[in-house]
């Protein structure tokens, strides 16, 4: 099942991507995506070895705070890595592997997901059968460098309306500097949940956070006689 709270790692000075899933999962978090900065693309093929073992031990790190909590572990961007340790799966970007040939290598246990920021790139990732889509930004982000055009609550609202009209259906995940404000109105949309990062790993206290979230998510889900 596709989590309706999806929490992503940061890098940050003080704690590692293993920590501050640490702190995720005990606020409630079941669902922890690693995301791990590429290495520059002018690296030297050492730098990239030396990156891949960086993220290698990263994952296998998550991975196990993932099992000790009984949560979900997606990769970011990397399918080799994802395959090789035993993920439950990817979040490919739109410039990294087509999610079809992802499919061909990770076979049909693994989960796929994919990134969209418009009508377009949501149909592309629809039609290449991934599992869920993470939509946004909602607001701007200081998360991710490459920036793409901030869509909004209209823009969220018109890239869902659009397909909840047509036979393509598959969960959205909103994503892009949400905030434990910004719940209510995005799942009134009609989304299938959201994506935190900075949210949670900026936050003082980590746990407190992410608890706020899952609550939250949950409040919404039960008043609306629907199950999280």
């Amino acid at each position: 099942m596709i989590s309706r709270l999806q929490y992503i790692t940061q890098e940050t000075e003080k704690y590692s991507h293993a920590e501050l899933a640490e702190f995720a999962c005990k606020g409630g978090v079941n669902w922890v995506q690693l995301r791990v900065k590429s290495p520059l693309s002018s690296s030297p093929p050492k730098g990239e070895r030396a990156y891949y073992r960086e993220f290698e031990k990263a994952a296998l790190e998550t991975q196990k705070i993932c099992k000790k909590y009984g949560a979900t572990f997606i990769i970011n961007d990397n399918v080799t890595l994802a395959k090789e340790i035993g993920a439950d799966g990817v979040h490919l970007g739109l410039n990294d592997m087509n999610p079809k040939e992802a499919r061909k290598i990770l076979g049909e246990n693994f989960i796929i997901g994919g990134t969209a920021h418009n009508l377009d790139e949501a149909k592309f990732q629809i039609e290449n059968k991934v599992d869920y889509i993470g939509i946004g930004p909602y607001r701007f982000t200081s998360t991710k460098n490459d920036l793409s055009d901030i869509l909004g609550i209209e823009g969220i609202k018109n890239i869902v309306e659009t397909f909840h009209e047509t036979s393509l259906q598959i969960p959205f995940i909103a994503i892009g500097g949400i905030k434990v404000d910004d719940i209510q109105s995005l799942l009134e949309l009609g989304i299938h949940g959201i994506a935190v990062s900075s949210a949670i790993n900026l936050a003082e206290n980590k746990s407190e956070s992410a608890e706020q979230f899952v609550q939250t998510i949950s409040k919404y889900h039960k008043q609306n006689s629907q199950s999280i």
